[in-house]
């Protein structure tokens, strides 16, 4: 067995001394003896020895051996791994000459010596353990040697596989992986996931399920993802930008957007399952997100983005919702299922946790929700100018976030003034339609006065922007918060109703005190009498006094009652009785005048 430090830099035989070769295109003989076989692999040809190559390969041997041709001179290896190029290194191995075995090629001349059957069981020394004592020695003791070796293996499919190269490398390297991200040994800590993204998505899933077998931690598990994510669509991962991107399949055929799917969709289902809310960002969720909806990706896949997107979209940013929506070259509105779908997540994930987490829904909104609604107000404003936004999908997006989740609907108003800005021609049920999803209460006193003075606003809005606004002048201060404001509308109202109870009884009590008074002006205005010590002829006079015919000052008795009936006297005969009766009170009367 020769030893590591020969393999790494070169083959050497010391049993033969290195012939004097000479090349023609691409084969290798020596230069004084003619060729006895071509070797042909692919469209290269090799002339060569029988002898040279018999003495090491056991397949060679046969097919001379066992050939029907007695003097056998071509053979075709064009199904040799590694291709031409790996076969003529084996070719100078077999003929002793120099040559180096790298990371590069080890697995490529150890497939190739598999095939060939140049192991130790023929040949002592041969080619097969030479390429092995590489890998095991030099190759598979780093993390950038096995990932080279694991590279150098997806055009050694399936002989590798068979040979357990693959499972090897895949090993080392998801072993060093977890040891590098827990002690880290380079600056920057994850400065593997970087050679790690080069590999196919093949072995790449190899790797991470293999990571995941050794309990490695789901941040770790994102890192490698998110960056090979990164380097496999460079351009269609680029965040937040909008403009200047081509479509993917504007330059590319369909069989690269197939590829370009299917590494999409592969790349999702490795996302670890624990922790998904923290471990990968925001920012490339939505790229990640929009590069499925540009490249067509199943519904799943879609909808495993849209649910992790939800869970942390309190940290969504404008942008990244704005890129969800448009084509990448920003002309274009094409898709708002996807924000709607994942707004809606959100807001049922709250609602859940507020009944686990109190045993009721609650009113107060979270401050994510909060957070969440003034981004999507924000959002409707920078898409309320496209064209093909209809009244429907705009409130659609607008009436998703709860009433109570804003504190004011400033920026609501905002895009809805933008709204109607960019589409003048709507009619007045229309705007009405548009303007449904503000609440004219939570509007700030700045934001009143400009809606007031707002003619792209029907009028039903300005007038209860003016009500408001007098309301708020009324009160004296400020309630942005809706639930506030209608406290203060309905103490207005009450007191509204007190003060006319209060100017009533007001009214009442003012005639009541006029009356008073005019009662005791007459009283005092009045002279008190001076009161007579009462006589018996006083008394009798007052009594007689109350048969004077002439006490209202009159002397005309025509009018007076006697309480005679005189229709009667005049039909009955007067009785003497009654004569005396009338002449006696004619007595007293004069008795009372001479008095």
């Amino acid at each position: 067995m020769i030893q590591i430090a020969e393999m790494a830099t070169q083959v050497k035989n010391t049993e033969r001394p290195s012939l004097e070769t000479k090349r023609t295109g691409q084969g290798i003989f020596p230069n004084h003896i003619p060729s006895d076989i071509l070797v042909q692999v692919g469209e290269a040809k090799f002339p060569l020895h029988k002898l040279m190559l018999v003495a090491k390969s056991n397949h060679i041997r046969n097919l001379v051996v066992e050939s029907e041709v007695p003097d056998l001179g071509r053979i075709d290896l064009s199904d040799i791994p590694g291709g031409a190029e790996i076969f003529e290194k084996v070719a100078r191995f077999c003929y002793g000459v120099n040559f180096e075995i790298t990371v590069n090629n080890v697995a490529a001349l150890h497939c190739a010596a598999e095939y060939l059957q140049m192991t130790d069981d023929y040949c002592h020394g041969n080619l097969a353990s030479r390429t092995y004592g590489f890998l095991a020695e030099v190759a598979l003791k780093s993390f950038s040697g096995a990932i080279n070796v694991l590279k150098s293996c997806e055009n050694l499919l399936p002989v590798s596989q068979q040979l357990n190269i693959v499972n090897q490398c895949v090993e080392v390297a998801s072993a060093k992986a977890c040891d590098e991200a827990n002690f880290p040994s380079r600056s920057p800590p994850n400065w593997w996931t970087e050679e790690l993204s080069i590999v196919d998505i093949t072995f790449f899933q190899k790797f991470i399920d293999s990571m995941k077998s050794r309990s490695a931690k789901a941040f770790t598990i994102a890192d490698a993802i998110t960056t090979y994510a990164k380097r496999s669509f460079p351009d269609l991962m680029r965040e937040h930008s909008i403009n200047g991107i081509k479509f993917p399949g504007s330059n590319h055929s369909s069989t690269s957007i197939i590829n370009q799917r299917e590494l999409v969709e592969s790349i999702v289902a490795l996302f670890p399952v624990e922790n998904q809310q923290v471990v990968f960002s925001i920012s490339f969720l939505c790229c990640l997100l929009r590069t499925a909806i540009f490249l067509e990706t199943n519904d799943n896949c879609k909808k495993q983005i849209e649910n992790r997107i939800s869970v942390i979209l309190d940290q969504v940013t404008v942008d990244d919702l704005v890129a969800l929506s448009y084509t990448f070259d920003g002309e274009r509105l094409c898709d708002m299922e996807s924000v709607r779908r994942i707004v809606t997540g959100f807001v049922e994930k709250e609602k859940i946790v507020k009944v686990f987490n109190y045993g009721e829904f609650k009113t107060t909104p979270s401050p994510a929700m909060f957070r969440v609604a003034k981004t999507v107000d924000a959002y409707l404003a920078a898409i309320a100018r496209t064209a093909e936004l209809s009244i429907s999908k705009f409130n659609g997006i607008a009436n998703l976030m709860p009433k109570n989740a804003r504190q004011v609907d400033d920026h609501l108003y905002r895009a809805i003034d933008r709204y109607l800005h960019a589409h003048p021609n709507l009619d007045e049920i229309e705007r009405e339609k548009v303007c449904s999803s503000m609440d004219p209460l939570k509007l700030s006193i700045e934001a009143r006065v400009h809606s007031s003075q707002n003619k792209r606003l029907p009028l039903q809005i300005v007038l209860h922007t003016l009500y408001y606004d007098q309301l708020e002048i009324r009160s004296g201060q400020s309630t942005p918060i809706a639930q506030s404001m209608r406290l203060q509308v309905q103490s207005d109202v009450l007191l509204a109703k007190e003060n006319e109870k209060l100017r009533s009884e007001l009214f009442k009590m003012k005639m009541y005190i006029s009356d008073m008074q005019k009662n005791q002006v007459g009283a005092t205005s009045s002279k008190p009498k001076k009161m007579k010590k009462p006589t018996l002829f006083l008394s009798v006079s007052k009594t007689l006094g109350k048969l004077n015919p002439f006490k209202n000052g009159s002397k005309d008795t025509s009018n007076i009652d006697d309480g005679i009936n005189h229709k009667q006297l005049r039909k009955r005969r007067f009785s003497i009785s009654s004569w005396k009766l009338l002449d006696l009170k004619r007595k007293r009367s004069t008795y009372i005048i001479q008095t």
